[in-house]
């Protein structure tokens, strides 16, 4: 464990000015071609084999080093929040994730493990560990972690499913003084389906929530709407009641197109993001590991958190992603304030530390003999089973 924590400390420098780089130019989802190339030269400089466009999405990433049977996936967020930047700290997670990758490459051969770092493009929209997963980047994958930014250090949190709709209505024009009735209000549509949610959040229960935004709904106050476009958003504590949820939440939509005689149209926004399941002894050699750093994770067990594709290869493979604290002032993600403490002292420790303490996890999984085996078994089982997605 001294040669991987040597190996951080040394890159020190390299890791901090990846992660203020990151922060300096950010990228929205699926344009974080600056980003990814970023992080794809860091790693070429390690000697890693990168390969860029991952699972046919063009800023994903993989960076491989190793030839072990033991196959330990690093997962490097890099995408930022659209007008507020790296307000969820994605600059400290990838440069984290980077990091660990380092610190393992530097006993890969030793150890016996083949480093994997995906770069995963998309978190905040689409998705992208979730496309990379269907892809087949995490089969053989015996361990996916990261670390990921916020106001305080935490494990053993799920996350909660989510599912997104681009929703439309699609009506028809007419003067709006002159001959109205003449015209199908799409807005209205929007407008009533958007109140038939709003009186449903009543009886949807704990941790089912739902988000919508108003894209477009007309251009001329004197034309009667033929076009409402919207998104809508859901959460649930598992994908079976994210599943529930959006039979009802469906409904309320049809009923707006009922009652305007407008059109609906209903189309999938990325990926639905799946719940979090922490595995338990990737979660306590986390723990080991803060604590020889001086850190103190919380335990957050049962609680849940927002919503990360990280969910979804979570039901695949067994996963690690606790969250690493600095100081931000008070600030929660997602807020400016948030994203101006992203480049701090703290902020800096937290990559450093963050990178030692999942390194450290990668080694005690790989020279652990009863759990290192047991990870390999699970690899052959799910690779026997066929579909990605699901280990029970």
């Amino acid at each position: 464990m001294t040669e991987a924590a040597d190996t951080v400390r040394r890159a020190r420098d390299t890791l901090v000015g990846l992660s203020h780089s990151l922060h300096a130019e950010p990228e929205t989802a699926m344009r974080e071609y600056k980003s990814a190339a970023k992080v794809a030269a860091v790693l070429d400089s390690a000697g890693f084999s990168v390969t860029p466009g991952a699972g046919g999405l063009p800023t994903a990433l993989i960076g491989t080093y190793g030839t072990g049977d033991l196959v330990v996936a690093l997962c490097a967020e890099y995408d930022a929040l659209p007008g507020i930047g790296h307000a969820c700290g994605h600059n400290v997670n990838g440069a984290a994730a980077v990091g660990a990758a380092l610190a393992l490459a530097a006993v890969a051969d030793s150890v016996g493990i083949t480093v994997r770092l995906v770069g995963t493009p998309a978190e905040e929209d689409i998705g992208g560990k979730a496309l990379l997963l269907e892809a087949g980047v995490f089969d053989d994958v015996a361990a996916a972690m990261m670390v990921h930014a916020a106001p305080e250090d935490s494990v053993g949190a799920s996350s909660l499913a989510v599912g997104a709709w681009d929703v439309t209505f699609r009506g028809r024009p007419a003067h709006a003084a002159l001959a109205p009735w003449e015209g199908v209000n799409a807005l209205d549509a929007m407008t009533l389906a958007h109140t038939a949610v709003g009186l449903l959040r009543q009886q949807l229960p704990p941790g089912t929530l739902v988000h919508d935004i108003v894209l477009e709904a007309g251009h001329a106050v004197n034309v009667i709407p033929e076009l409402a476009r919207g998104r809508y958003e859901l959460r649930a504590r598992t994908t079976e009641d994210l599943g529930r949820a959006r039979e009802r939440v469906r409904a309320c939509l049809e009923a707006g197109a009922l009652a305007t005689g407008a059109e609906l149209e209903l189309t999938a926004h990325g990926r639905d993001f799946a719940d979090l399941r922490q595995d338990p002894f990737l979660t306590a050699a986390y723990v080991r590991a803060a604590r020889a750093l001086g850190r103190e994770p919380v335990p957050r067990h049962g609680e849940v958190m927002a919503s990360t594709d990280m969910g979804n290869v979570s039901h695949a493979v067994p996963s690690l992603h606790p969250t690493i604290g600095y100081d931000t002032g008070g600030a929660l993600q997602h807020t400016e304030p948030f994203a101006r403490h992203g480049t701090g002292p703290g902020a800096d420790q937290a990559v450093v530390d963050g990178a030692t303490a999942l390194a450290r996890v990668g080694v005690e999984l790989a020279t652990d003999p009863a759990v290192r085996q047991r990870f390999l078994d699970l690899v052959g089982e799910r690779t026997a089973g066929g579909a990605p997605g699901d280990r029970g």
